[in-house]
C-alpha cells in the first residue's frame, strides 16, 4: 500500500452517490464510463465536470453494456476504471461481467439499486441486486461486493472497492442504494487514504502465472506485451485452452480459491451487543440502520437483542455470522427484497431459528417496524 495525501479533506456536507463519485477521484481513478440511469446519474454527472481536471477520461457510451466494456479495456490499458449504475443496466451489464472475471480485470461497478423486476420503481429504494451481483454472470467465480449504509461508508467503501479490485485482480461491486445514494448527511474526508500499489509486470512468457496467493501480475497494453485476452479458457501463457479439461479446472478453481482463501482480508463485519444476545439482527446496507435503531431501543428496555452488520456480503462472512448467531434463540434478516440474504443465513445458523422480514414495493423499512417484528418473534 502507499499513502496518498488527499487535497480536499474534511467535513463535507455531501449526497451518497457524490461520496462515491469523490472517492473514486480519491482512489486515482483514471477513467468513467457510465450511462445515465436513476438513481445513479449523480455520479456520471460528478465525474463527467471533474475527471478531465484530475487527468482521467469520463465517456458517456451509448448503453450499458459498452459502458462495463469500456471500462476492461481501460483497466487493461493500465487505468483505474468504473462505472455505475442500476438494476436494469447492471442486468445488462453482466455478459461483461463474466468476461472481466475470467480475464481477471480488475473493475468497479457502483450500483445504486432500486426496486425491480424490469424498469420496475425507478426512485424508490430496494435491495433487489444481491443474488444478481453473485450469481448473475454464467461459469463458476467468485465477485466482491461491499454494501454501504451511509455517505461516509459509500466514500470509504468505494476507495476499498478499488484496492480490492487490483489486489485479487477481480469485478469488485458497491450495492448502494437509492436510500444511500440520495442520502445528503455529514462526510469526512481524510487527510490520507492508502492505495493499493499495483506492480505492472514486465515482458514474460506466462502472464497468468498465479503468485502464492492465486492472483497472476498485471499487465498493459502498448508495453510490447505478447498476450491474448480473451473470455475463453486459458493456460498460464494467456493461450486458449477451452478443449483441455485440465487446464480449465485448474483455471476456474482458482477464480474462486484466489477470494475465498483470502476471505478474513475481503469480508468486514460491526458487531453490536452480541455478547449475551438472545436474538440477533443479521443486516446490510441502509436497511442495517433502522435495524440498529430498533435494537439499541431494545437494549434500553433492557432486551437481549445484538446486531451483526454486514459490510461484504460477496463473499459471505461464514465464520462471522455463524459466531454471531451460535447461541442465539433466534435470528431475523430484515432485507428490502423478499429474502434473498435470508438464504443464505439460514444455510449458515440453521433454518428452524432464522426468519426474514421484508419490505419491498418501495417503502424503506421504519425503525417501528423492525422492533415490532423482533417483539412478535420473540413473543412466538
Amino acid at each position: 500500500m502507499r499513502v496518498k495525501k488527499l487535497a480536499d479533506y474534511g467535513s463535507k456536507l455531501m449526497q451518497g452517490n457524490e461520496a462515491c463519485a469523490a472517492a473514486a477521484l480519491a482512489a486515482d481513478c483514471k477513467f468513467m464510463a457510465g450511462y445515465p440511469i436513476t438513481p445513479a446519474t449523480e455520479i456520471p454527472e460528478y465525474l463527467s465536470s471533474k475527471m478531465f481536471g484530475a487527468g482521467g477520461v469520463f465517456m458517456q457510451m451509448e448503453d450499458e453494456l459498452a459502458s462495463v466494456n469500456a471500462c476492461i479495456g481501460a483497466s487493461w490499458g493500465g487505468a483505474r476504471a468504473m462505472t455505475a449504475t442500476s438494476g436494469p443496466g447492471f442486468a445488462l451489464m453482466l455478459e461483461a461481467i463474466g468476461y472481466a472475471a475470467e480475464t481477471e480485470t480488475p473493475i468497479v461497478v457502483i450500483n445504486v439499486m432500486r426496486g425491480g423486476p424490469a424498469t420496475g420503481q425507478p426512485t424508490s429504494s430496494a435491495q433487489d441486486a444481491v443474488y444478481q451481483a453473485r450469481y448473475g454472470g454464467h461459469g463458476d467465480f467468485e465477485i466482491i461486493a461491499l454494501t454501504p449504509s451511509s455517505v461516509q461508508e459509500a466514500f470509504d467503501f468505494t476507495v476499498r472497492a478499488f484496492n480490492l479490485a487490483d489486489k485479487y485482480r477481480v469485478p469488485v461491486f458497491v450495492l448502494s442504494d437509492e436510500t444511500v445514494g440520495h442520502t445528503r448527511e455529514k462526510l469526512i474526508i481524510p487527510e490520507s487514504i492508502e492505495i493499493f500499489d499495483d506492480k505492472f509486470q514486465g515482458r514474460c512468457t506466462e502472464y497468468y502465472k498465479p503468485d502464492e496467493m492465486g492472483i497472476p501480475p498485471r499487465v498493459r497494453f502498448f508495453e510490447g506485451h505478447n498476450v491474448l485476452v480473451d473470455g475463453q479458457l486459458h493456460d498460464e501463457r494467456g493461450v486458449r485452452a477451452g478443449t483441455d479439461p485440465v487446464v480449465c479446472s485448474a483455471a476456474i478453481r482458482r477464480y474462486c480459491s484466489k477470494i475465498l482463501d483470502n476471505i478474513d482480508d475481503i469480508t468486514s463485519v460491526e458487531r453490536f451487543y452480541l455478547d449475551d444476545a438472545e436474538t440477533v439482527v443479521v443486516a446490510y446496507g441502509s436497511v442495517s440502520r433502522s435495524a440498529l435503531s430498533a435494537v439499541n431501543k431494545l437494549r434500553k428496555e433492557g432486551q437481549k437483542v445484538g446486531m451483526l452488520k454486514l459490510d461484504t456480503v460477496w463473499p459471505v462472512p461464514e465464520k462471522e455470522i455463524r459466531e454471531a448467531c451460535a447461541k442465539a434463540k433466534r435470528v431475523i434478516v430484515p432485507e428490502m427484497n423478499v429474502g434473498q440474504y435470508l438464504r443464505e443465513v439460514q444455510r449458515i445458523a440453521g433454518m428452524d431459528k432464522v426468519e426474514g422480514f421484508s419490505s419491498i414495493g418501495g417503502a424503506f423499512p421504519h425503525p417501528s417496524a423492525i422492533y415490532q417484528k423482533i417483539v412478535e418473534v420473540k413473543q412466538a
